[in-house]
């Protein structure tokens, strides 16, 4: 039998003067400068995806969409008689999480299947209602608070469960408006939650809408801004990609949300996880971007970490140790990376910090030279490794551990040594971290944009052309341009993806648009296209489309 939703006697009405808003697109910002200035600074957070279909271990609440009568009806009344994560254990999770150098968490309060993770007065369909029968939100906020991390709620102002009750087909697209009498209903529902979790739990950081755009979303985003003003709204309010990053460094906040495996909740089977190492190389380009990585986990049924997310981030871990300071509270230098060096930047410090990424084999005691073309030397710079004294490498008395450097005409010359042991065997594939200071920038780059594709029609063949702009030449006098392109690996693979095929280059000595025309047939495939320049001492990339051709 379905349930009655349950509508407490009072509402509540807010009163809006839309002339004072603050707009972003289409969307009600009223994010305040000063904490979107604290959560940049945040860097790095926890996603924790959690239901009670994580005991299926299939796809968050997503299965109930197309689902025949007897699965739904299964799925809201049975299912949740077996909930039980009696293993939840939110203090080692949150000292996990800052272990690993994370800032925060987000934890899934509802998600889109309508399932409440707190003691609600909304709904029956809620976490009270089953074997575990406690409020799992007061828990992790508690733990995430005295681990001194900032404290973040997903919502998902869509909700199945409610559009089974009242008859609806479940979908997230409707193809005809849902009844007016409904849709009243539906947004005195994501009232009353949101009033309960901006009421219920003390000051929230940080809330992710994710879903029901328009006047959903929107009715919620008023109720936790009334309520807490110095809420921080990230989707719904600031560019959140998901399972990929931006294409090019933002000043503007942004927060990229990453899954380790395919699945945001619980996958026991036919998981693929990235490994340890991948996942600290994102997150350092999203810093050396600008942005925050919201790096998801999904607990087993029972509450605890599966062994390959907690490994991954215990390696996270060892590595933040060694090397946080090189992404807390860091911005963009002038450019996000030369090849396989990536940067952050502290203005405030004069420091800069260079991650060397994609050395396969360095041993440990051995050294290697690296040319940084970005950056120029002053008397005052000395650059050193994070982690090491610079003074010995273990057993190997003879080993000069030193880092040296040398300015030349076409760049700084860097010569480090791998000394410090991490693992027993002396193998350590993560990234080495370099800090310089009293540095500053050797060049002005160029700005380039990709812009979006155009076809032409040639003796009944179409074909593509790609175009790009240079806003901006740098303090070069000639440059050349052109584009690289691969094919679109897929919503998930796309960050295991970096072969990129190159077009031809053309010069150009001022700003001004440019067009090539690639060797690419129509296939009906999907391609990811950026453009780039070649500055005489480095290149520089625009950001990243997608086309269909």
């Amino acid at each position: 039998m379905k349930k009655t939703l349950l509508v407490p006697v009072f509402l509540f009405f807010l009163n809006f003067m839309y002339a004072q808003q603050e707009m972003t697109g289409d969307f009600l910002n009223l994010n305040k400068p000063e904490r979107l200035e604290w959560f940049k600074a945040q860097g790095f957070g926890m996603f924790v995806h959690f239901s009670f279909d994580s005991q299926l271990g299939v796809v968050i609440s997503h299965s109930m969409a197309g689902a025949s009568d007897d699965y739904l009806n299964r799925f809201v009344n049975e299912l949740p008689k077996t909930f039980n994560p009696k293993d939840y254990n939110p203090v080692e999770m949150a000292n996990l999480a800052k272990l690993a150098g994370m800032k925060y968490i987000v934890f899934t309060t509802k998600h889109h299947s309508g399932f409440c993770m707190w003691n609600t007065q909304t709904t029956h369909f809620n976490i009270m209602n089953t074997p575990y029968g406690k409020d799992l939100i007061q828990q992790y906020v508690e733990a995430t608070r005295n681990a001194g991390l900032a404290v973040g709620f997903y919502y998902s102002p869509e909700d199945f469960n409610f559009l089974y009750e009242n008859g609806l087909q479940v979908r997230r697209r409707f193809p005809e408006p849902i009844p007016q009498n409904i849709m009243t209903k539906y947004l005195e529902l994501v009232e009353l939650q949101c009033m309960e979790l901006m009421a219920q739990y003390g000051e929230i950081d940080i809330i992710f809408f994710d879903g029901g755009e328009g006047p959903l979303q929107e009715k919620c985003k008023e109720v936790v801004w009334e309520l807490q003003p110095n809420i921080v709204v990230t989707r719904g309010a600031i560019k959140t990609p998901e399972q990929t990053l931006l294409g090019i460094a933002s000043d503007e906040p942004w927060e990229s949300c990453i899954t380790m495996g395919t699945q945001w909740a619980y996958k026991p089977t036919n998981e693929e996880y990235k490994t340890g190492a991948r996942l600290i190389e994102i997150l350092i380009e999203t810093r050396a971007k600008g942005g925050n990585l919201l790096l998801n986990v999904g607990p087993k049924p029972n509450g605890e970490l599966p062994e390959q997310q907690e490994e991954n981030l215990r390696e996270m871990a060892a590595w933040n140790f060694i090397n946080k300071e090189s992404v807390e509270k860091t911005g963009p230098w002038i450019l996000p990376n030369e090849g396989d060096i990536w940067y952050t930047w502290k203005a405030d410090e004069n420091t800069l910090y260079a991650f060397l990424t994609q050395i396969p084999g360095w041993e440990r005691g051995t050294r290697r030279e690296f040319v940084l073309k970005s950056v120029l030397a002053s008397e005052n710079t000395q650059v050193s490794v994070l982690g090491q004294s610079g003074e010995l490498v273990e057993y190997q008395p003879g080993t000069d551990a030193k880092t040296r450097f040398e300015q030349k005409e076409d760049g700084l010359y860097i010569s480090c040594v791998r000394a410090q042991r991490i693992y027993n065997n002396s193998q350590w594939t993560n990234p080495v971290v370099l800090k310089l200071t009293n540095v500053e920038p050797a060049l002005e780059p160029p700005v380039v944009v990709t812009k979006a594709t155009t076809t032409t029609n040639a003796g009944n063949m179409e074909t593509i052309i790609f175009n790009g702009e240079v806003v901006k030449t740098g303090d070069a006098e000639k440059l050349k341009v052109g584009f690289q392109y691969r094919e679109y690996a897929g919503f998930v693979e796309e960050l295991y993806s970096d072969e990129w095929k190159e077009t031809t280059t053309v010069p150009i000595s001022k700003t001004a648009e440019f067009s090539i025309k690639p060797n690419l047939r129509k296939s009906g495939k999907e391609y990811q296209i950026r453009a780039f320049t070649d500055h005489p001492k480095l290149r520089v990339y625009g950001d990243v489309i997608r086309v269909r051709f």
